[in-house]
């Protein structure tokens, strides 16, 4: 049998491998040592074109991580990461996306590939086609869909869960909120707000389905002025949120807001979560459409 060649496959064998070896060695499931597995598993398998080196470079903050060859032209392979960058699970998100390239992409980028904190979020040009791709892989290897699943079965849904997601697979609050907005049948939504605007947002399909979505990154968008995100009010719970009244959020509809602060770089997360059922699709208000 041949090698995976798409991303959640390839993630899904890596996983395989890795729970054998952990349950020999009695290791811990979580989190996944993403630069172990990189450089052995590539040397094992592609002796010829191996990952010799995982590096932290100080840099700027637009710069995420990069996947590049060796300058001698010896088939070597390097993963460079922004270690300036203080959140380790935003570097261990990283590091697992560069690897995705490595296994996807090198073939088509023999040059190597830079990725931005743009170019992460943009899944719509042929080069965020493959940011995409790596962006599947490290979900869904840093991740597993059943593991994730059954924890998030287990407990009430909010912000404080998706801490503790976070913390279990090593990566930021917002990929674990998108992991689970990937597939759930809720109707919700991350928001992610900088300097009292909306950076970016995420709908679950559900949701979008509702018409309720943010444009933000094509028009420019004020945070709402009574969302506990523009707020920052450290007297409230910010992490058990509050539920708004109707016309706080996109959509006619009563949104509980739950959100987290990085101080590091002024971004707040919110965690919007919708009624079950939407009102009728005339009375919803649509915004950047």
């Amino acid at each position: 049998m041949g090698l995976p060649t798409k991303p959640k496959s390839w993630a899904i064998h890596l996983s395989k491998i890795l729970k054998v070896f952990q349950e020999i060695h009695g290791l811990a499931r979580f989190p996944v040592d993403v630069s172990s597995i990189a450089q052995e598993y590539s040397r094992q398998v592609f002796p010829n074109e191996p990952i010799t080196l995982v590096k932290g470079l100080d840099t700027s903050e637009n710069f995420e991580g990069m996947l590049l060859p060796s300058p001698n032209k010896d088939g070597e392979w390097a993963i460079l990461y922004n270690q300036a960058i203080k959140s380790r699970g935003r570097q261990n998100f990283t590091l697992a996306h560069e690897l995705g390239h490595y296994l996807l992409h090198r073939s088509l980028s023999p040059e190597g590939i830079k990725c931005t904190s743009r170019d992460m979020l943009d899944w719509k040009s042929d080069h965020g086609r493959i940011e995409a791709e790596a962006n599947t892989f490290a979900s869904y290897l840093l991740m597993p869909l059943d593991d994730f699943r059954y924890h998030t079965e287990q407990g009430k849904i909010g912000m404080e869960l998706m801490r503790h997601l976070s913390d279990r697979y090593d990566v930021s609050v917002s990929a674990a909120i998108l992991k689970w907005l990937s597939y759930t049948n809720k109707r919700a939504m991350i928001v992610v707000g900088k300097d009292g605007y909306i950076d970016w947002a995420w709908s679950s399909k559900r949701l979008l389905k509702s018409g309720i979505f943010y444009r933000a990154r094509q028009i420019v968008t004020l945070l709402p002025s009574e969302s506990l995100a523009y707020r920052r009010n450290t007297t409230i719970d910010n992490v058990k949120g509050i539920t708004h009244s109707k016309g706080v959020w996109l959509g006619d509809e009563e949104v509980h807001e739950s959100v987290i602060f990085s101080d590091y770089n002024r971004l707040s997360v919110s965690l919007l979560i919708y009624p079950e059922d939407a009102p009728p699709r005339s009375n919803n208000i649509k915004h950047n459409y």
